[in-house]
């Protein structure tokens, strides 16, 4: 196509809508004019950031004005190391959202090859295919929420060069199955590479991984995040577990120094930190139990969950989801409406600290008993 303008744009672009993030605490708590408001929507570590890390943060500040180490050496042999695998396999990433975008960009040719992943989705998956110029095809989850891998399987053809699966889910927490996930990676097509989207994985534990099964499923990749339960969302920390020469590929196209010093510096503590990455899953564990047994006596539909969110439904004869989450929001309690996911009529919950968690049941069963 033909550009008019110094401002005229691809039409991929000009069909994006603004990214609509979730409701911050200042805006709520200026609406409704609240002095305390608790934030359980958006996954983030009911612990904070390990003390170790605002440590090492502090310590290394006055090194912000140098450039980060090309290649972040230390973190790739730490990483390495940490998940039993070569550092010829290690590529990190400006969060696992650039790690996406690069697999798009460097698998997929613009109006040839395809992507599969399930519907719902993380919305980085369609964003960036549509970015890169790519078909994102997509089959709908179960009504229960679980993997149709069949379904997936039947829109690959000799075009697809990406099968995404997210396990846990998001929104759902649901898992896939590790021998269902081998049986799919084996019938993909030799081109195709299977991506297992892990960014919750520490929630649900190394036997809910392919990790240990690489050396046998060369066309398996892994994604995961310093997000959630190491507390680091706002550094955006992410990390590929790829094919060798594939991760060479991804360290040949990434931005230079897309990971920032103090980043590195915080990863590599948060790494060192078993106790507070242990007392994160434990007050996880504990709590996602919790919020799932409270909500289903409440009349609920809770969806199992091996995250650290919990996706339920509330009885419709007792509430609707927007009515339930705009009186949570009333009384300072932020989660997630999931309309954006095109799920009306479901919501889905944070894991909370125990304080956090009683008070959003406390609420909750106070909005339903009205």
């Amino acid at each position: 196509m033909l550009f008019h303008s110094c401002c005229d744009v691809r039409p991929e672009v000009a069909a994006f809508e603004s990214y609509e993030p979730g409701l911050s605490i200042a805006e709520i708590a200026e609406r409704y004019g609240l002095s305390r408001v608790i934030k359980m929507a958006s996954n983030e570590n009911p612990l904070g950031v390990s003390p170790c890390v605002r440590q090492i943060i502090a310590d290394k500040a006055c090194e912000a004005f140098r450039y980060p180490q090309s290649g972040n050496p230390r973190l790739v042999k730490t990483l390495a190391a940490h998940c039993g695998v070569d550092a010829s396999r290690i590529c990190i990433g400006n969060g696992s959202d650039e790690i996406i975008d690069l697999l798009f960009r460097i698998r997929c040719v613009p109006g040839v090859h395809n992507a599969v992943a399930f519907r719902p989705c993380f919305g980085i998956y369609p964003t960036q295919a549509r970015m890169a110029g790519v078909e994102l095809r997509q089959t709908p989850l179960r009504p229960d929420f679980s993997f149709d891998f069949e379904a997936l399987l039947s829109l690959v053809d000799e075009n697809t060069t990406l099968a995404f699966v997210t396990s846990p889910d998001n929104p759902s927490g649901r898992i896939a199955d590790v021998e269902e996930l081998e049986k799919l990676a084996r019938a993909l097509p030799p081109a195709c590479l299977l991506i297992v989207d892990e960014a919750y994985t520490e929630f649900a534990g190394p036997e809910h991984s392919l990790l240990g099964r690489l050396d046998s499923l060369p066309n398996v990749a892994l994604i995961r995040t310093f997000s959630k339960v190491y507390g680091l969302a706002g550094l955006r920390i992410g990390y590929g577990i790829l094919p060798p020469a594939l991760a060479d590929y991804m360290w040949r196209v990434r931005l230079p120094f897309s990971l920032n010093i103090l980043a590195e510096e915080a990863a590599l503590a948060a790494l060192d930190d078993a106790e507070f990455r242990d007392q994160t899953v434990s007050l996880v564990r504990r709590g996602r139990a919790l919020l799932s047994e409270e909500l289903a006596a409440m009349g609920c539909e809770v969806l199992p969950s091996m995250s650290n969110f919990v996706m339920f439904r509330p009885a419709p004869e007792a509430i609707t989801a927007k009515a339930l989450h705009g009186e949570l929001l009333r009384r300072g309690i932020i989660i997630r409406a999931l309309g954006g996911y095109h799920l009306p009529d479901w919501l889905r919950v944070s894991v909370g600290t125990d304080e956090e968690n009683q008070l959003f049941l406390q609420y909750t069963r106070e909005i339903l008993g009205a």
